[in-house]
């Protein structure tokens, strides 16, 4: 077990299969991470601040980290500027969970970048970039 987290490139409109799982006609993944707990903390304190869209209404525990699981976050081109500044400044946000490993901003740095130039070019191509995580 652990975190894994996702950048993800959608365009379409969410359909379901036969067992009731969501998918797009197109969509393409930008990144995966496993147990890079410094950009879950700053992807969570996006959530807030965009009002908790998509949150997980099942979960009773209140701490930090607890709803922001399983949730698709849009991000906007802002969002990756915002980002962008966050790495350039090394301000991702020290954030630790019982299965988030340790910091390894500097193990992803190089790919945390690479994922800003692709999230930017799919949204010019008029896809939907989320962020979502699993832990």
């Amino acid at each position: 077990m652990g975190l894994d987290q996702y950048g993800m490139a959608r365009k379409g409109q969410p359909q379901k299969d036969e067992e009731g799982y969501i998918f797009y006609e197109d969509e393409m993944e930008l990144a995966y991470w496993r147990k890079h707990p410094n950009l879950q903390g700053w992807m969570e304190n996006l959530w807030y601040e965009k009002g908790c869209p998509n949150g997980n209404p099942e979960t009773t525990d209140t701490g930090f980290g607890s709803d922001f699981n399983c949730v698709d976050l849009e991000l906007t081109l802002s969002d990756l500027d915002c980002l962008e500044q966050s790495l350039d400044e090394e301000a991702l946000p020290e954030t630790a969970g019982f299965f988030f490993g340790t910091d390894s901003s500097i193990h992803y740095a190089e790919q945390d970048r690479e994922f800003i130039v692709q999230a930017r070019a799919a949204i010019k191509q008029g896809y939907t970039v989320i962020y979502s995580s699993w832990w």
